[in-house]
């Protein structure tokens, strides 16, 4: 989880290469509308998110319903977010937040080509950002650093939590 530009897809496929399951792009679950606003920078709302988390629960629910975990990059800004799509998923859902400065997520959407998310909205999705708290399943990671190091940083905070063993 995090804003645009912070690596979620990036580090998202190589943890499910790692772990050797599925790699759900939520992009791919936007609607076609909300997809023409942020093309045209129009922040998306609550209203426009709700179908969006909720496409995206449905599939990480189905992928365990078949025996099988995942592994979703979602922004999953807000905590009410994360809660939908906890309560989406019946197991544990943990959420691993890309942290990285303005400057950084600037310097990334400005040089990111065939995206419709504009780097106009980057203070939009800051301004939305309610950073995981200590009462939620997820770790804060280093978006600045190497996949691999991240990688192995969060298969190593996932084994030592007690839904792993």
């Amino acid at each position: 989880m995090g804003v645009s530009g912070s690596g979620k897809s990036t580090l998202g496929a190589a943890l499910a290469t790692e772990i050797g399951c599925a790699f759900l792009e939520g992009d791919d679950f936007h609607a076609p509308e909300a997809v023409a606003r942020m093309r045209a920078g129009i922040p998306l709302t609550d209203e426009d998110r709700w179908p969006w988390l909720d496409r995206l629960g449905r599939a990480l629910a189905e992928r365990l319903q078949a025996g099988r975990v995942a592994v979703a990059a979602c922004s999953a800004l807000k905590k009410a977010y994360r809660n939908r799509l906890r309560m989406s998923v019946p197991a544990p859902v943990a959420f691993a937040f890309l942290d990285a400065g303005p400057e950084e997520l600037l310097r990334r959407l400005t040089h990111r080509p065939h995206h419709y998310m504009p780097p106009s909205l980057l203070d939009s999705q800051l301004a939305t950002l309610e950073r995981p708290q200590p009462d939620e399943l997820a770790i804060a990671v280093d978006a600045c650093r190497a996949t691999a190091d991240s990688c192995k940083e969060i298969l190593a905070w996932l084994s030592r939590l007690p839904h792993s063993k």
